[in-house]
């Protein structure tokens, strides 16, 4: 088992844990997702709503996983809960998607974010560098290629080497970020509440109703996606069965905290329509107080709060494909252990230098969507791996328990299924495509299932 291996040390504490949930849940989605929420309810207050639903949801997920995660403290977060509560099978499956797909993909868009907003301040960036005469640009010609990719990848390669030289070197670049996100971040809510009210309650045309309320739901959770990642470096936290509940709901609620004052902040100068006319809702508040400079400020907390997402994505997502070859479901060499680092060297460099391929291709964006259908499965199904698990090994030692539970997990994977069913009526040919895509490692697994043999059983 991965928790089994030697050379990984438990050097993580509880405030560089909830640095990974706090980090990596506050990314772009702040900046960019109010628009698409006030297109989908129309009116503030249900707005309001939604985040606060999405929260407690998320906040759900995060007390169902601090009873898994304290459980089965091992590296690799959900692949531990999948192969404990179904079997291998289903625990390669979500370690495949998030190594060559799910992962890697976030972290090329997050790199990809950070360009955008840096041309801000350097147009040049947007600029084309150099041209491949392969079919993959728009309309099938050449690929044209920016200077920003150049730097976005570079940006991921350099945090993966900070990540290779250990894990006090990236915690410790996760938790100085972090807090500079935190306070940039508090900074915009300030500003915003102590403005003058400017924004009006008037509603704007929207579906509505249910299909409206879930239809936010959708982006507000993309918004709070990332709180799962601490749980991949379980294997490294201090004192896991008191850290990681800590650091997961701890983290969780602050987060959701933000968003709400963030939003607050918005709508306090905004009035609805102006924030469904708004690509980037923070500048342009910001715009409305300090002129051009604000919206120069937003920027830079946007390039922060990337950064940080962008630091925890490689960190924490380096130790799903380690765990995997660990137990001999994936390429040996990514459960190698830096002797002097004591971290998974080569998954992490492997990760970062995938990630900068798929930025090459510009074909990342496409690649998220269609996950979408199949990790949501996936991750209903590690929720409520807390119910197999309990039925299954009723005796095994569970230093947390599920807050509310039955009833906290069974309203978490209710909306996943919910969320599964919205992403196939309204996308099946994206859905069908990723499963199809995600079983093209069916050959792998049965391979390296056969060699691994007893181990698995």
């Amino acid at each position: 088992m991965a928790a089994e291996a030697a050379g990984l040390r438990r050097e993580l504490g509880v405030w560089g844990a909830a640095s990974i949930v706090v980090g990596t849940v506050i990314g772009s989605g702040i900046f960019l997702v109010p628009k698409t929420m006030i297109l989908q309810v129309g009116d503030v207050q249900t707005l309001f709503a939604v985040w606060i639903a999405g929260g407690l949801l998320s906040l759900g997920g995060a007390l169902t996983y601090a009873e898994l995660s304290a459980m089965m403290p091992e590296a690799g977060g959900e692949y531990n809960y999948l192969r404990e509560a179904y079997g291998p099978f289903f625990g390669f499956l979500y370690g495949w998607t998030q190594m060559w797909v799910a992962k890697s993909g976030s972290v090329a868009t997050l790199a990809t974010g950070f360009f955008y907003y840096l041309a801000n301040f350097w147009p040049a960036l947007e600029s084309v560098a150099f041209r491949i005469p392969v079919p993959l640009g728009d309309g099938g010609a050449d690929l044209e290629i920016r200077s920003g990719q150049l730097l976005a990848m570079a940006l991921i390669m350099t945090l993966g080497l900070i990540n290779w030289h250990g894990l006090r070197a990236g915690a410790g670049v996760q938790i100085a970020a972090t807090l500079l996100k935190v306070a940039l971040i508090a900074g915009i809510v300030v500003a915003g509440l102590l403005a003058g009210r400017t924004g009006t309650g008037t509603p704007v045309p929207a579906p509505g109703g249910a299909a409206g309320f879930f239809g936010a739901l959708v982006a507000a959770l993309w918004a709070y996606d990332g709180w799962n990642n601490v749980t991949m470096v379980a294997g490294e936290v201090k004192n896991p069965q008191r850290n990681l509940p800590l650091a997961l709901v701890l983290g969780t609620a602050l987060v959701v905290v933000i968003y709400i004052l963030t939003n607050l902040a918005y709508f306090h100068v905004l009035s609805p329509a102006e924030v469904a006319a708004s690509d980037r809702v923070a500048a342009e508040m910001m715009r409305r107080l300090l002129g051009e400079g604000g919206a120069s400020v937003v920027s830079l907390a946007a390039m922060i709060s990337i950064f940080a997402a962008l630091n925890g994505s490689i960190l924490s997502g380096a130790r799903v494909p380690y765990a995997l070859a660990v137990d001999g479901l994936f390429f040996r060499r990514f459960a190698r252990v830096h002797e002097k680092h004591h971290v998974p060297g080569f998954s992490i460099l492997a990760l970062s230098a995938w990630s900068s391929i798929l930025i090459l291709t510009g074909r990342y964006d496409q690649l998220l969507t269609l996950v979408i259908f199949p990790s949501w499965i996936l991750y209903g199904m590690a929720t409520a791996a807390v119910f197999v698990l309990r039925r299954k090994q009723p005796d095994r030692h569970r230093s947390y328990r599920t807050v509310g539970y039955p009833i906290v997990p069974l309203l978490f994977v209710f909306v996943a299924v919910v969320l599964i069913y919205f992403t196939l009526k309204n996308s099946p040919r994206e859905s069908l495509i990723g499963l199809v895509l995600i079983a093209a490692g069916l050959p792998f697994y049965n391979h390296w299932r056969a060699k691994a043999g007893a181990k698995l059983a």
